[in-house]
Parts: structure tokens; C-alpha cells; sequence
């Protein structure tokens, strides 16, 4: 695979410096589009068929998904075009925050999400999940903090910078109570990742807390302003969201099987390779419906 130029901008708003990540992906060659598969087509639901099916994004999560000027990029956003491809479906991408999509699956805006979601127990009461990739929760910081990290004790005594509705800002809220007094616990929830780099980046967060690849990516693109801090926790898979109705449900395994002929053609492995995360590949087998593991 050809390497892929990838697109850093460092934007100064009203005199403080805010990070906007964006990346800018090369013309995809057909291994990277997926191509039709008959079998997996006849699994989409008569409800879906015939229509352009909405999805939900958040795009300010690159590598995962964000905006190229007015396109929205990323390795979920290509993933998701390979299996309307293998489907022989249309879709539309919507570009929405990432706490309101899930309550636009269950009102029924949306037919799917595709938004580095963990698939969680908590969330699987609400939709179906096709899980598809794996990542864990990493942290980052300034280049010139001394702040270390093991686990989420050592959140204590700290700000930590989280985008509203994540993993992340669940989990780090959950160590708040468990801090002693002395060493007050403060999570500062923002409605976007970019709002949240931003915090970090200005110090009105000591760190932020983020999937594990994303928060490589935002090293990567800081020009040295930040650095990883300790190792990633939490491993756990990504699920592509769907209704949690008798349609939403056929919908998933359609996708499931989408997922599981991209990966056997080549086209999921190629995917993941442009745009670096191929660390959180994961096997056919582990390509199921609503496998969280907590």
C-alpha cells in the first residue's frame, strides 16, 4: 500500500491554540470499495430496501472519522461505504454529535451509527451492535506534563478532558467518588473530541482521555505539543449500531456478513492499513452481534 499523506492544521482562536485534526485520504483503489455480494444483499430487510439509509457520525474522532472540508473521511467512513457497496444499498452520512445518535437510532432518524462506539452491555439495551474493530483508552498530555498513568487511580488530583457521551467520560466519572478529598477527581466533558483537544492543549485539563488509536493520532499530529502517557487499558470491540427491532436486528446481519466478505476479499485488512489502525483488526470469528464484554 502506497503511505497516505495526512493533513495537520494548528488553528489560533481568540488568542488560544485549539487542535484541529483532519486528514486527507487518497483516491481508493477498487480493493478498497468492497464489491457486490448477492448472498449478503438478500439478508438486508425489506424495510431498508429500496431507500437511502441514514447514518450517524460524529466526524471529529480521526483517525476513525472527520472532515476534509466538506467530506467526511476516515476509516470508519470507508468501512461503512464498502458494505453499502457489498450490500447494494445507498446511505447518506450525517455528521451529528456523538451523545445524540443513539437516541436517533431509538426515534428512528438514523438506521445505523458509525462512530467508534464500544460496544457496551449498557448500550446494547438500546441498540444492536456489529462489532467490528477493537481499541482500547488511552491517555495523552503536553509534552511538558509529569503527569505518569497506570490505571484510573491515577486520574486523582487531576482534570481530564473527555468528549460528552464516551466511554472515556463514563469511566473516568466512575473513579471520581473513589479519589480522596485531597486529590479531587475533576472530568470536564466537551460535545466534541477537537472542543476536547483543545482543553488539553490550553491546560485547562491536564490530560485527555480518548480510544487508544485516537489519542495516537492526536500525538501524532501535534507537532510535539503532547505525548502518550503510560499504556493503553480497557481493550474492548467497536460495534457499528443498529436498531434494536425485528428489521434493526436483520439489518445487523446483513452487515455482519457485509464485514465478514470485506475481510475475506481483503478489502477490510486494506481499509484498516490506509489509514494505520490495523492493530485493532479483528478475526471473522470475533465479527458478532453484541459481543460487549462489560
Amino acid at each position: 500500500m502506497q503511505r497516505i499523506t495526512r493533513v495537520r492544521q494548528l488553528l489560533v482562536v481568540a488568542g488560544v491554540s485549539s487542535l484541529i485534526l483532519a486528514t486527507a485520504g487518497v483516491a481508493g483503489a477498487a480493493s478498497l470499495k468492497g464489491k457486490y455480494n448477492a448472498a449478503d444483499a438478500a439478508l438486508v430487510p425489506s424495510a431498508y430496501k429500496g431507500t437511502t439509509l441514514q447514518v450517524a457520525t460524529d466526524a471529529t474522532y480521526p483517525p476513525d472519522e472527520s472532515m476534509s472540508g466538506t467530506t467526511m473521511i476516515g476509516f470508519d467512513v470507508q468501512l461503512m461505504g464498502a458494505i453499502a457497496t457489498t450490500l447494494g444499498v445507498k446511505y447518506k452520512e450525517n455528521n451529528i454529535t456523538f451523545d445524540d445518535i443513539i437516541g436517533g437510532i431509538k426515534g428512528g432518524k438514523y438506521a445505523i451509527g458509525n462512530s467508534s462506539f464500544t460496544d457496551e452491555k449498557s448500550r446494547e439495551k438500546s441498540v444492536n451492535f456489529v462489532d467490528y474493530f477493537q481499541a482500547g483508552e488511552g491517555v495523552y498530555a503536553l509534552s511538558t506534563s509529569n503527569v505518569k498513568f497506570s490505571g484510573l487511580s491515577s486520574f486523582c488530583g487531576l482534570k481530564v478532558a473527555v468528549e460528552n457521551g464516551t466511554t472515556e467520560q463514563s469511566d473516568a466519572q466512575s473513579e471520581v467518588a473513589k479519589c480522596p478529598a485531597s486529590k479531587k477527581l475533576t472530568v470536564r466533558g466537551y460535545p466534541n473530541q477537537n472542543e476536547a483537544n483543545a482543553a488539553a492543549l490550553s491546560g485547562q485539563a491536564n490530560v485527555g482521555f480518548v480510544d487508544s488509536q485516537v489519542a495516537g493520532y492526536i500525538v501524532s499530529l501535534a507537532g510535539g505539543k503532547f505525548k502518550l502517557v503510560g499504556n493503553a487499558i480497557e481493550v474492548a470491540p467497536y460495534g457499528i449500531a443498529t436498531p434494536k427491532t425485528t428489521s434493526g436486528k436483520k439489518l445487523a446481519l446483513a452487515i455482519q456478513a457485509a464485514v465478514k466478505t470485506l475481510i475475506a476479499n481483503g478489502t477490510y485488512h486494506a481499509i484498516l492499513a490506509k489509514w494505520g489502525v490495523t492493530a485493532g483488526a479483528l478475526p471473522t470469528g470475533k465479527i458478532v452481534l453484541n459481543g460487549a464484554i462489560s
